[in-house]
């Protein structure tokens, strides 16, 4: 814990005795023994406790006590500023051994801290038949103990403040002793860590003299529990025995982002942590901000930039990305060099994150992505496409953690869910909260909730806002840019093959938009007449139902249903639940989408808010079948949650017409 130093800490401990408020289960505590060393550096003191015994009346009738007695040992050294506290059980020592050992130590990297640690075990040997019943009130009252031990270090600290002792010197040893071994080691290890020299003589990186301290907590870290603290402390810690240039560690923030990435589990934290520097250093990350040369393809078309900054302080980087030519990008510069300007966007937030916190003078440790998806299409989930920002995003999780602080979706058009639902499954589940949407049908709200996080003059004017920008608008990228032709024959070999497995086994893998989704797509064959139908039931109000199917071989007519009555069991391929005599549109169905007419090779994408609790069916029909044999259809589908969405996801229909066929998205 780090409420006090650590000679207060033992100030206040002496406090308890012989009772203390907290613990009314101490009745007394006697000394016994109290010795000192001549020159004050320690002290042990040796108790008598008398301990009210916390068990039923009726178990205490059976032993025949109403309190038992333990030994307590207290050594306090003040010259390497520790107190260790030991106890043992005096009553019933040989039917059961109780030990309970205590430690306050100062921290080794902030010496105004005190650490506390603490441990017991039982052995219940023979306790009249009772051993399983002790067993379980000793855990119990040992758990009760441990949860009070910062809670009573606390009170007397504040006890002390009240009477105006805020510290207490530090022992030093007199004038004529001389130094003893432990102190000359010390000495020898801090001219080490100092960077004077090591065993060889040969100068080691000096230790970073940043003092994590109460101050710089509060002003570059922000709020932290005491736990939250120690675990800090213990990362930085085992990363230094890890490093042997201590100048090259990681900075506290740094650690931090890396700790709430893995729910401050240190070991977790620790081994991805070891992989990111070794990744930087492998690839240099540290020279990219110098070295980096901005290719002019992006100077004249990448449609991003930074854009002052959100009312929290974080540095706000705008990406239009419904302007962004995706293709063109990836086939002038290449993956590697979309990443590698992706990681140098990375790089100059993190620059810009320490320079508002500087500024402000209060804790900033992330920045926010405000993405404008007017002008999204079909065609910005080119497979290429998709497969690099998946490999960036991967990418900037595992080295970038916890640096985005928010994401503001703005003009987020009908075919938003199914991007969104291929390329969330790779963002963590605590960036992914971060989001807040607006579909292209809240322009008159946007602008108002846009203004809960950024200022009203800061508002870009693309969004109504009155503030010029310098993110360039984008647009096509010429083919005389263009360097990479070998995307295009890789997507031309990647369809080969897929249409090859189709033919081998029957079955369509996904032409689709990522290997990783092969498994999730089923494949279905329809003779002439003959319809395929999947019942949606949905219970969740909001929610979004995506598809994405491609037609294999054949024409088919899509519809999406909605009905309102409870479904029979389908008998027959080539009876819709649609002919049946009970069933009449308008009454107890309803078609949501307008018939999709979908030819041969076609992939089709789209999505439907489900506003109802209703049942909701998918609906396939071939017409006629052509000499190669049955229509084979694939498909894939998925509901969205409507928790998924914090902001007005359901413009996602009203931006369409429901009778309009291109709500579906055809992608051709």
């Amino acid at each position: 814990m780090g409420c006090a130093g650590a000679n207060t800490g033992s100030l206040a401990y002496e406090r308890r005795f012989p009772t203390c408020p907290q613990m009314p289960i101490v009745l007394d505590c006697e000394i016994i023994s109290d010795e000192g060393a001549e020159d004050g550096s320690q002290r042990n003191t040796k108790r008598r406790c008398t301990l009210a015994v916390d068990a039923p009346y009726i178990f205490k009738k059976l032993i025949g006590v109403e309190v038992v007695y333990f030994l307590q040992n207290n050594f306090l050294d003040w010259a390497n500023r520790t107190l260790n506290i030991e106890a043992v059980n005096e009553s019933f020592s040989s039917r059961i051994e109780i030990f309970e050992r205590c430690r306050y130590y100062a921290h080794p990297d902030n010496p105004d801290w005190t650490c506390f640690d603490q441990t017991a075990t039982l052995d219940i040997k023979n306790f009249f038949g009772f051993e399983h019943s002790m067993e379980k009130m000793g855990m119990k009252q040992y758990t009760q103990t441990t949860l009070k031990g910062k809670e009573i270090i606390e009170y007397f600290i504040n006890e002390l403040k009240a009477e105006g002792i805020t510290e207490v010197d530090r022992w030093k040893p007199p004038a004529d002793a001389a130094a003893s071994s432990i102190s000359r080691q010390s000495s020898k290890d801090m001219e080490q860590e100092n960077g004077i020299a090591d065993v060889n003589g040969v100068k080691r990186g000096s230790k970073p003299e940043i003092l994590l301290d109460g101050d710089f907590i509060a002003k570059h870290l922000g709020q932290l529990t005491p736990m939250q603290e120690s675990k800090l402390l213990e990362l930085r810690k085992m990363l230094e025995d890890c490093e042997e240039d201590l100048s090259k560690l990681p900075s506290y923030q740094t650690i931090l982002r890396f700790l709430r990435a893995r729910d401050w589990h240190v070991s977790q934290a620790l081994s991805v942590l070891k992989d990111s520097l070794k990744w930087r250093k492998e690839n240099s990350i540290d020279d990219l901000l110098d070295d980096y040369k901005t290719p002019a393809v992006v100077t004249e078309h990448f449609p991003g930039g930074w854009h002052h900054y959100d009312k929290d302080g974080r540095p706000i980087y705008i990406l239009r990305l419904g302007h962004m030519d995706v293709k063109g990008l990836l086939k002038s510069i290449g993956t590697e060099g979309l990443l590698k300007l992706s990681l140098h966007i990375c790089e100059e937030g993190v620059q810009k994150i320490k320079q508002s916190s500087e500024s402000l003078g209060a804790p900033v440790l992330d920045w926010c992505l405000l993405v404008d998806l007017d002008g999204l299409s079909m065609r910005h989930l080119w497979r290429p496409g998709v497969k690099a920002l998946l490999s960036i995003i991967e990418c900037v999780e595992s080295n970038y953690p916890e640096t985005m602080g928010r994401v503001l979706v703005v003009q987020a058009p009908r075919v938003f869910p199914i991007a969104w639902t291929i390329v969330s499954a790779f963002i963590n589940d605590n960036t992914r909260s971060k989001f807040i949407f607006y579909g292209v049908a809240d322009a008159n709200t946007m602008k108002e909730g846009l203004e809960q996080y950024i200022d009203s003059e800061l508002i870009p004017d693309f969004l109504g806002g009155t503030c010029k920008t310098l993110v360039h608008e984008g647009g096509l990228i010429p083919k005389t840019l263009y360097k990479m032709n070998s995307l295009e024959e890789d997507e031309q070999a990647e369809q080969a093959q897929q249409n090859k497995g189709s033919n081998e086994h029957g079955r369509a893998t996904n032409n689709g938009l990522n290997s990783d989704h092969h498994g999730l797509y089923k494949t279905v064959e329809l003779k002439t007449g003959y319809i395929h139908e999947v019942v949606i039931r949905n219970t969740d109000v909001k929610s979004v139902l995506t598809w994405d199917f491609d037609v294999i071989r054949g024409d088919l007519h899509f519809t999406l249903y909605r009905v309102t009555k409870d479904l029979p069991q389908q008998q027959d391929a080539a009876v819709s639940f649609f002919d049946l005599n009970d069933f009449s549109e308008g009454v107890n169905y309803f078609k949501e989408e307008t018939t999709l007419i979908c030819h041969h090779k076609e992939s089709v994408q789209g999505s439907h808010v489900m506003n109802y609790k209703n049942n909701y069916v998918l609906h396939w029909f071939s017409p006629s079948c052509g000499a190669d044999g049955p229509t084979q259809l694939n498909y894939f589908y998925e509901i969205l949650s409507s928790a998924n969405y914090k902001g007005s996801m359901t413009s996602l229909q009203s931006g369409f017409s429901s009778n309009s066929a291109t709500s579906s998205c055809q992608s051709r």
